[in-house]
């Protein structure tokens, strides 16, 4: 932060404070007597007079302690620009202090399960609640609470898996993260619209699904050239390369016609993050074993 917007912020911030309390003071000292009187501002609503009586004197002592309180909390800790405030402290350092405290009280539960097999681990009831609880502050926001996945994200809890659902590689997956990349028109960005129809449409006719059959049998071709390197000739996917099946009924960007020329069209590019660096390599294991009971 400048030196003119840390100026300027710790300035509005004061001047609020002191502004209160000028206004508090000013308001105390206009008035005449601090007894109650009948008389009135006179003005009335609704059959309701406002009478000219002093503050409570509870209620003025409080409102200046709030103002007091400000000034002790704005010493201590950061407020006024770019001040750190006399205790040093920053939510950075606390949520380390959070973090370090956390590792200290479960660190050995996490060490224990850490060095058990994935599937085994995926038997033990009590380290599946754990692994939950990780599953819901790390994975949730992409594949749902309920692990079944969204346009874009798959679903866990069948077993179709782009990458190999073996204990091994969803620990893999977990910990190293996933990188999809469906360029537009495949291998062959000079598709021309009529070919991409037909492509579609010969996608399609794996599952009997295509629109026109003569569109779909010239696609063979098309799908030679541009799709079979990833998705291979009979286009089941290489599990090495995390291309899908296209002959099943398992989609991450929906199965109709529409939806498949977009992707031939534009393409898709996914990204699953590495959450090596964010948990331990006892929570991974954990993590992947979660995830592998839910298909298992």
């Amino acid at each position: 932060m400048s030196t003119f917007w840390s100026i300027w912020i710790s300035v509005i911030v004061l001047g609020t404070v002191f502004g209160c309390v000028w206004l508090l003071w000013a308001t105390r000292k206009s008035q005449t007597t601090d007894v109650e009187t009948d008389r009135t501002m006179g003005h009335a609503f609704d059959g309701i007079e406002e009478y000219d009586n002093p503050l409570p004197k509870w209620w003025f002592y409080l409102f200046m302690a709030t103002c007091v309180f400000a000034l002790g909390y704005l010493a201590l800790y950061p407020g006024l620009g770019s001040y750190k405030g006399l205790l040093g402290w920053t939510s950075h350092n606390q949520w380390e202090a959070e973090v370090a405290e956390a590792e200290e009280k479960y660190g050995e539960i996490y060490a224990q399960y850490g060095q058990t097999p994935v599937a085994e681990l995926a038997t033990n009831e009590d380290a599946l609640k754990i692994g939950q609880r990780l599953f819901a502050n790390n994975c949730a926001v992409c594949h749902g609470s309920a692990a079944r996945g969204q346009v874009g994200f798959p679903n866990l809890t069948d077993n179709d898996w782009l990458h190999g659902g073996s204990p091994e590689k969803i620990h893999e997956t977990i910990k190293i993260g996933r990188m999809g990349n469906m360029p537009a028109k495949g291998l062959m960005p000079g598709m021309t619209n009529e070919q991409v129809d037909q492509v579609v449409n010969y996608v399609l006719s794996f599952s009997g699904r295509e629109k026109d059959a003569d569109a779909a049998e010239a696609g063979k071709a098309v799908f030679a050239q541009a799709c079979v390197a990833c998705h291979g000739p009979e286009g089941k996917g290489m599990e090495a390369m995390g291309a899908p099946n296209l002959t099943d009924n398992t989609w991450l960007y929906g199965s109709t016609y529409d939806w498949i020329k977009e992707t031939v069209m534009h393409g898709r590019q996914n990204q699953m993050p590495a959450q090596e660096g964010r948990l331990t390599e006892d929570q991974i294991q954990i993590l992947a074993a979660y995830v592998y009971s839910l298909s298992n």
